[in-house]
């Protein structure tokens, strides 16, 4: 039998992304960092594209409440702060387990991590903390100097901002009597009197910037981090603050250059304009979604994150008649600087664990706890954590408490059983 070739025709349909799609997925989904860079390269090649200075002010956003929790460390009044998390202490008990301590240093350890504050400085005086070990200042100080050393990451255990940023410096070994002059005059490196600051120091007020620059660069609440919400260290992308009419959600404009088309016209004119277009949308459409989340989490902006309410990104996308595959890649990398930590906009979706019951996330922090009023010689297992949440009306399997307590980092009752503290 002969084989015939034979024509047939056939109807197909094909998504393509276009240069410009991809162009626009791509800005869209990038956080500040990674489009300042994206543009930069895009300036670099398109004259016709003019990239504005950064203006942020002296201080980033996530300075303000460091700033304002004592600069100097010692005198004034502290704000009350939460206690800290188990995850937080469990990393640095895990850490401070490996120095082998004799059991005079263990009790002086013990006292110094019941003194850290959820951003990862002592949150009382170094005399209390000795007194409440029954050791002397000296040797508190001694086994202080070593957890400094060892425990990562470097800033915990600070005495003060300037001390947690200069164990910074120390470990990036760029910590010089330049330095450490500028970071003994935080109070008016924040108020912005750099000529006081380079009269006071010796230095000129360009060698000033250049300090403050690299201070800039270092974590002042290194304890944050382990915060369930809490994003790295870096510019956030949106602000919210309380003002008299309630929650602003508005832009960091410090975190991206200025735009503008050259004065003088050119090849690439075209593109410039386009891609200076996709960067206003781009900045719309977070600032329109921002908005949205955070006014639906606005009960969390007032009292951290174990009061997240259940959102979905659906829920989302409806509200605001967009796609949900739009809300997905904008909230994708971004994050939100908060009276309470710079927290990732993802992090703030969580479904209920049951119908009308509260958010996974505010669940976790409920947990988180639990575990952190328990007592050291007798942690509560997973079974009891499971019916002290369903006694506060949140129904929850144990499985479920096991699966939240691995996502927290916590270690299992019998893992996290401690000698209870001795008091003299």
């Amino acid at each position: 039998m002969k084989s015939r070739s034979r024509i047939s025709v056939q109807q197909t349909q094909r998504l393509t992304l276009t240069t410009g799609l991809a162009t626009s997925i791509r800005i869209l989904r990038a956080d500040a960092e990674g489009l300042t860079q994206y543009l930069e390269e895009q300036a670099a090649e398109n004259p016709q594209l003019v990239l504005g200075k950064q203006t942020p002010g002296e201080w980033l956003p996530r300075w303000r409440d460091a700033m304002l929790r004592g600069i100097g460390g010692g005198g004034g009044e502290q704000p009350e702060v939460e206690a800290a998390g188990p995850s937080l202490i469990a990393h640095v008990s895990d850490a401070i387990g490996t120095l082998r301590l004799g059991p005079r240093e263990a009790r002086i350890a013990d006292a110094l991590i019941e003194a850290l504050e959820p951003t990862g400085w002592l949150g009382r005086p170094l005399p209390a903390i000795a007194a409440q070990a029954g050791a002397s200042v000296p040797d508190t100080e001694a086994v202080l100097v070593r957890i400094q050393a060892h425990v990562e990451p470097s800033g915990l255990f600070a005495r003060s901002l300037a001390d947690c940023l200069r164990l910074q410096a120390a470990e990036a070994e760029v910590l010089d009597a330049g330095l450490d002059a500028v970071l003994a005059r935080l109070d008016l490196v924040a108020a912005g009197d750099l000529a006081r600051v380079a009269r006071e120091t010796g230095l000129t007020e360009a060698e000033v910037r250049r300090k403050i620059a690299v201070i800039r660069g270092f974590d002042p609440k290194p304890g944050a981090r382990f915060e369930a919400c809490a994003a790295p260290v870096r510019e956030p992308d949106l602000m919210a603050r309380k003002g008299d009419a309630g929650w602003e959600i508005s832009l960091n404009r410090s975190a991206l250059p200025s735009l503008s088309l050259a004065d003088t016209k050119g090849k690439g004119r075209a593109e410039a304009r386009a891609l200076i277009r996709l960067v206003e949308g781009r900045n719309a459409t977070l600032l329109t979604v921002g908005r949205e989340i955070l006014m639906r989490q606005a009960a969390a902006l007032e009292s951290g994150t174990g009061a997240l309410v259940p959102m979905t990104m659906a829920e989302v996308a409806e509200a605001l008649g967009l796609h949900q595959s739009t809300i997905s890649r904008i909230v994708a990398g971004t994050a939100v600087d908060t009276p309470k930590g710079t927290w990732w906009l993802r992090a703030l979706f969580s479904q209920s664990v049951t119908r009308g019951g509260p958010s996974a996330a505010a669940l976790r922090d409920r947990l988180t706890r639990l575990v952190a009023d328990e007592p050291a010689d007798a942690p509560l297992s997973d079974d009891a954590l499971a019916a002290a949440l369903s006694a506060e009306g949140s129904p929850v399997a144990r499985r479920t408490v096991a699966k939240y307590r691995g996502m927290l980092g916590l270690h299992p009752a019998h893992r996290r059983k401690r000698k209870p503290e001795v008091r003299h």
